[in-house]
């Protein structure tokens, strides 16, 4: 049984069998992801903005500069997409028509809630930046009230979703196999490098990541 309900917007018509609604599913994409596009109207024009989001039970969180455009589209109350795709390797067949991706991917559609009080604002940026490097929140200067009046935090309920994934090796026709060509994965994955300290510091300061 699905965790989230499977609605005209999120049923998979193309390749059901790679559908997934279970709640588990859903966070597990979430939580290993860093960028979202959200999908919004601007001026009657449909825009997909790239940005950073995090997840806290089942709200999604963006924020944006208070008066932006995205800012003003996500408190309209009309109805916004925010997807997210994690590519985890190029599928390399014999032929070019079955090559491919391994994918995980999420869609949600939800109308967007504006978080209006400073202190439930607050301590939603501060997860955002516990999920960057846990910890820190509690290591950097506090926001001001200054700066929390110039951004907007919009959580996005997760109650319209599904996600969709690929894996394994490539699909080739039967009549292919015996193509001469190699065929299989390439595995792909974003990692951290090293981290590189900003110049204008102190030695020794707390706070640097683990890499």
């Amino acid at each position: 049984m699905s965790d989230y309900p499977v609605t005209a917007q999120t049923r998979l018509r193309r390749m059901p069998e790679r559908g997934q609604y279970d709640q588990a599913t859903v966070h597990a994409i979430l939580d290993a992801g860093t960028v979202a596009h959200v999908g919004v109207l601007i001026d009657g024009a449909p825009v997909v903005i790239p940005t950073a989001y995090w997840r806290v039970g089942e709200d999604v969180l963006v924020h944006a500069a208070r008066a932006t455009r995205f800012a003003r589209a996500l408190r309209s109350g009309q109805r916004a997409s925010l997807t997210v795709t994690l590519l985890d390797g190029w599928v390399l067949a014999r032929s070019g028509f079955n090559h491919s991706v391994n994918y995980r991917s999420v869609m949600l559609f939800a109308v967007p809630e504006e978080v209006e009080d400073a202190e439930s604002k607050n301590r939603l940026l501060d997860a955002l930046i516990e999920r960057i490097v846990p910890g820190r929140a509690a290591l950097v200067r506090p926001a001001t009230a200054k700066e929390l009046a110039a951004t907007a935090v919009f959580r996005l309920p997760l109650a319209e979703v599904s996600a969709k994934l690929r894996s394994g090796p490539p699909k080739d026709d039967e009549a292919d196999l015996d193509w001469p060509v190699w065929a299989g994965v390439i595995p792909l994955a974003l990692t951290a490098a090293a981290a590189q300290p900003d110049p204008r510091q102190s030695a020794g300061l707390p706070g640097r990541p683990p890499l």
